[in-house]
C-alpha cells in the first residue's frame, strides 16, 4: 500500500477541483470499513442496482451520560475522508484476495473507476448541540458508493461526538470561569483515541491540552508543567550527610544566577535569594508555626525548574507534603521571582483531599500577600488534577474549594461512563421510494423519506422544538403556529408559534449538482459554535441530575405518512 495517504498531494484521491486536505489519521482510507460493505458492494453490482440513487440518514437514538443533549463533531473528517476517496491499485487487489473467488473481474474495474463525486452531503453544522432521531447527516447517492462510506463515517463522528460532549459535560459542571485542560493522552485508547480526544474535548468547551501532537496537527492551546519525577530526581547535600555510607552529591545548581526580566540587572545567587524568602514567610506573623523545614530536595527542584522557565514557573506541590512543604517552597520561589520582576503562574495539586487542600493553600498565598506586601500573591492559579471527573467536579463545588484549574484524563478522553454513542446509518429512500426499518422495538423503528430538518425557538430565545419535515413541506414560518407532533406516539402533540426559524441541515459536500458548498470552518469557530449553541439552551435541558428531555418531533403530514407506510410494510399477522 502507498505510504502516502493525505489531500491532494497524492493525486490520486483528491477529486478533480477540490482543494481539501485529507483526513488527519492516514489509516482513514476506504478500506477503514467492514467487510459487508464490500460484500453488499458486489451483490449491488451483480444485481444492476449499485448505481440507484439512495438516501441515506446518519443519526443516534440516545443521548449519552444519562444526559439530555449531545453535541456533533466529526463532520470536517468526514468531508475530508470523501473528498478524497479513491480505492489505490493495492487496495483493490486486497479486496480482491479478501472476497470469494467467484466475485467477477467486471466488480474490480468497477472499484477502480469510484468516487464521491456523485454524492451529496448534507449536514448539521459541527459543533451544534442535537438529539436523538434527527439526521446529523443525510447522505445521497449510488447506493453501493454511499454504503462503503457507512462505517468510516459512523467511526469518524461516534466516538467524535461522544468525547466532545463528554468535555461539554464537564465543562457545564466546572463553571464558565474554570480553566479546563485536556491530560488524557497517557490514558487514551490508543494515538489515535488520543489525539481524536484532544481536538474534540476542546470542541466541547475546553481550553487547553497536554498533547503535543495535537497541538501541532489543530493549533491547540498547550498547557503543562512537571512531574514528581523532577522534583524526587533532586538530591541536596544533608540528605546525604545523614547516612553512615560514603557518598557525595553533587551541588545540583550549578549556574545560579538569573536575569531580571526587563534585561536590566541579574541576580548572582538567585538560590539564596530563595532560601532567604523561605526564611521570612517561615518566620511572618501570619504564618509563624504553620510550617517547620520543608523538604530542601523539593525547594531545590522548584528553584531550579523557576529558572528554566521563570515566565511560566507553575509547581507540582504535593511530592512531600503540601501544605508543610510544598506551598511554602512555592511561594519562597514564586517571591524571589517577584523581585526580578517575574509572575509565578501557580501551583497543581494532584492528590489528596483537593477541596481542603485548595482552601489551605489559599489562605497561605493570602497570608503571604499581608506579610510581604506582594500585591496579588492571593489570586495566585491553583490548578487540581488526580484522576477527576464529572461526580467530583460536582462534589467539589458542593464542599468549597479554591480550585481555578482542573486537568482531567482518564474519565474524560475514554468515556468512562459510556463507551459508545451508537450512531447508525439507515436507508430512508431508494429510487424517490421511501423506505422504513421496523422493529418490535419502538425507539429503532427509522423514520422514512428525505427530510428537512429545522428548530424552532421561543419567546425567550432558547430551542422549543426540532421538527422534521418531508422535502417537499413548507418550511415553518416565524409567527405561524404549527402542530409538532412525537413520531410515533399519538398522544404526545403541540402547537408551536416560532420566533425564530433555523434549518438544520447544510450541504457540505454537493458532488457534482452544482449546489454551493457550506465552507468548513476553523477549529476554533466550531468550539466558539459549541459553546454558544450551549450558552443557549434551557437549563433544565442542561442539568446532570433528572434533565428535562428535549422534544423532537415530525410535522403532521410526515406522521401521517410515517404510519401509513408502517402499516403497509408490516406483514399482517393471523391467528388459528
Amino acid at each position: 500500500m502507498e505510504a502516502k495517504r493525505n489531500g491532494a498531494a497524492t493525486g490520486d484521491r483528491a477529486s478533480p477541483g477540490r482543494a481539501i486536505d485529507g483526513p488527519t489519521n492516514p489509516m482513514v482510507t476506504p478500506l477503514l470499513t467492514d467487510l459487508y460493505q464490500f460484500t453488499m458492494a458486489y451483490a449491488y453490482w451483480k444485481a444492476g442496482k449499485h448505481n440507484e440513487r439512495s438516501v441515506f440518514d446518519l443519526y443516534f437514538r440516545k443521548n449519552p451520560f444519562g444526559g439530555e443533549y449531545t453535541v456533533f463533531a466529526g463532520l470536517e473528517e468526514c468531508i475530508k475522508f470523501i473528498a478524497n476517496f479513491k480505492l489505490t491499485n493495492d487496495e483493490i487487489s486486497f479486496i480482491r484476495d479478501s472476497l470469494p473467488s467467484s466475485c467477477e473481474d467486471g466488480f474490480f474495474d468497477y472499484l477502480r473507476g469510484i468516487d464521491c463525486s456523485d454524492v451529496e452531503v448534507y449536514a448539521i453544522s459541527e459543533g451544534s448541540v442535537v438529539f436523538p432521531k434527527v439526521p446529523l447527516l443525510r447522505v445521497e447517492g449510488p447506493i453501493a458508493v454511499v454504503q462503503l462510506v457507512e462505517t468510516p463515517f459512523l467511526t469518524l463522528i461516534n466516538y467524535a461526538s461522544l468525547v466532545a460532549t463528554n468535555a461539554a459535560r464537564h465543562r457545564f459542571v466546572a463553571g464558565k470561569s474554570k480553566m479546563l485542560l485536556e491530560f488524557g493522552l497517557r490514558r487514551a485508547q490508543g494515538p489515535d483515541g488520543g489525539i481524536g480526544a484532544s481536538k474534540y474535548c476542546y470542541i466541547g468547551g475546553f481550553d487547553a491540552t497536554s498533547n503535543v501532537a495535537a497541538g501541532r496537527l489543530f493549533g491547540i492551546p498547550l498547557r503543562g508543567t512537571h512531574s514528581h519525577a523532577f522534583v524526587s530526581s533532586f538530591m541536596v547535600d544533608h540528605v546525604w550527610s545523614n547516612l553512615s555510607i560514603n557518598l557525595q552529591s553533587p551541588d545540583e545548581i550549578v549556574e545560579k544566577s538569573l536575569q531580571s526580566s526587563d534585561g536590566s540587572y541579574t541576580c548572582e545567587d538567585f538560590v539564596s535569594l530563595v532560601q532567604t524568602w523561605l526564611n521570612k514567610i517561615q518566620w511572618s506573623d501570619s504564618l509563624r508555626g504553620i510550617f517547620g523545614e520543608t523538604n530542601q530536595s523539593e525547594l531545590a527542584a522548584f528553584t531550579s525548574y523557576a529558572m528554566a522557565f521563570p515566565n511560566n514557573f507553575l509547581a507540582l506541590v504535593d511530592t512531600y507534603d503540601v501544605v508543610r512543604s510544598g506551598v511554602p517552597n512555592f511561594c519562597a520561589v514564586a517571591l524571589a521571582l517577584n523581585d526580578l520582576g517575574y509572575k509565578a503562574g501557580g501551583i497543581r495539586l494532584d492528590s489528596g483531599d483537593l477541596a481542603y487542600l485548595s482552601c489551605e493553600a489559599r489562605k497561605f498565598f493570602r497570608a503571604v500577600e499581608k506579610d510581604c506586601r506582594v500585591p496579588g500573591f492571593e489570586k495566585m492559579s491553583i490548578t487540581a488534577s488526580n484522576d477527576l471527573n464529572e461526580e467530583t467536579l460536582d462534589a467539589l463545588n458542593k464542599q468549597g474549594h479554591e480550585v481555578d484549574a482542573y486537568g482531567i484524563g482518564t474519565y474524560l478522553v475514554t468515556c468512562y461512563a459510556q463507551p459508545a454513542l451508537g450512531c447508525v446509518f439507515k436507508l430512508v429512500e431508494i429510487n424517490n421510494q421511501p423506505r422504513i426499518k421496523l422493529s418490535e422495538d419502538v425507539s429503532k423503528v427509522s423514520i422514512p423519506c428525505k427530510k428537512r430538518s429545522y428548530r424552532l425557538y421561543g419567546k425567550e430565545g432558547y430551542p422549543l422544538v426540532d421538527i422534521m419535515t418531508g422535502e417537499n413541506e413548507p418550511p415553518p414560518k416565524v409567527g405561524e403556529r404549527i402542530l409538532c407532533r412525537h413520531p410515533f406516539n399519538e398522544s404526545k402533540r403541540a402547537y408551536v408559534v416560532p420566533q425564530q426559524v433555523e434549518e438544520l441541515l447544510k450541504c457540505y459536500w454537493p458532488g457534482s449538482s452544482g449546489k454551493p458548498r457550506e465552507e468548513l470552518p476553523a477549529l476554533k469557530d466550531i468550539r466558539e459554535r459549541c459553546i454558544k449553541q450551549l450558552e443557549r439552551m434551557r437549563p433544565d435541558h442542561m442539568r446532570r441530575l433528572n434533565p428535562t428531555p428535549y422534544k423532537v418531533s415530525v410535522s403532521a403530514k410526515l406522521y401521517d405518512f410515517i404510519h401509513f407506510l408502517w402499516l403497509n410494510e408490516a406483514p399482517v399477522g393471523e391467528l388459528q
